[in-house]
């Protein structure tokens, strides 16, 4: 039986329950294809980290581009797949964060829905699967350039996770896409948005244990969210990572932007910094061609003789 919408929660842990009733609750209302949810990683993951199981959360898939016939953003001055590229550069700009806007010239995605829908399909194996198969949606899409409406590509990132965490099934996530069942799912996503009245991504609902609840619409710095959560859960404490090495390893790979997050430093700095460590052997560096940005991780373990 697949969980309901309300056991979609992930902990800090990533195993969608806590061994302690977390303080503080956060919805947050995304998309895989909203650049500024992508943005806001560095701040997202800093804050969940510094919670630890203080926290729990779950995503609700917003349905940004249902398609480029019903698709306006007024805001921002955006009607067709073209005009998205230039909001991709001045995202990248402003926040630091890589995003490679060729994809809106050359392959531009015809809709989110697919891609909304492959991360309900995820979350079918957990919410922590569904957790990390958005991540990986966001960097094909930001980073790679891979178009995430087509379903292969949404196929070879579901295998690629499976690689690399042999808990998630690649077979399976391709049989629970053409469940009708997924679509209903999707559907109450598209639902709770509209009835929440929920206009902008990304924007995050924070609830304590009493009901009280905080509203934060779009692309926020992490001293916003900090005083949000402290003014709505003075009693969380928060944990500061010992050093980017653990913090690294809890993510398993971050950009530049994201290390910088906790560093307080330049991404220039930080990234210097990175460099050492990569020059000695202590973390492995992934180039990211054309955006000038690069991936963090640690070395693969060695097989035990």
């Amino acid at each position: 039986m697949a969980e309901s919408a309300a056991d979609l929660t992930v902990d800090a842990g990533g195993t969608g329950a806590g061994t302690a009733t977390p303080s503080l609750h956060i919805t947050y209302y995304t998309d895989p294809l909203c650049s500024w949810s992508w943005a806001f990683e560095p701040q997202w993951r800093r804050l969940r980290y510094a919670l630890g199981e203080q926290l729990q959360w779950r995503y609700v898939m917003g349905g940004m581009i249902p398609d480029w016939e019903r698709y306006s953003d007024p805001l921002n001055d955006i009607s067709r797949p073209a005009q998205m590229g230039p909001l991709w550069y001045q995202v990248r700009t402003v926040t630091g964060m890589p995003l490679d806007d060729r994809i809106w010239f050359a392959d531009a995605p015809a809709s989110s829905y697919p891609a909304c829908i492959a991360v309900k399909a995820a979350e079918e194996q957990g919410a922590a699967a569904g957790e990390h198969y958005l991540r990986r949606l966001r960097e094909a899409v930001m980073v790679a350039g891979r178009n995430i409406a087509r379903l292969v590509v949404q196929q070879e990132i579901a295998a690629e996770l499976a690689a690399a965490q042999p808990t998630f099934d690649a077979e399976q996530f391709a049989r629970d896409l053409e469940r009708p069942a997924l679509l209903a799912r999707f559907r109450e996503d598209l639902k709770e948005v509209r009835w929440r009245e929920i206009g902008r991504f990304p924007t995050l609902i924070l609830r304590n244990q009493a009901g009280q609840a905080i509203l934060i619409v779009g692309y926020r710095p992490y001293e916003v969210l900090l005083e949000a959560v402290q003014h709505i859960t003075p009693e969380v404490t928060l944990h500061q990572p010992v050093d980017l090495t653990a913090y690294i390893r809890h993510w398993g790979r971050v950009t530049t932007r994201e290390a910088a997050e906790v560093t307080g430093s330049t991404a220039h700095a930080t990234e210097a910094t990175l460099a050492k460590e990569a020059n000695a052997g202590t973390l492995v560096r992934t180039v990211i061609p054309r955006l000038h940005h690069s991936f963090w991780s640690l070395p693969p373990e060695e097989p035990n003789q």
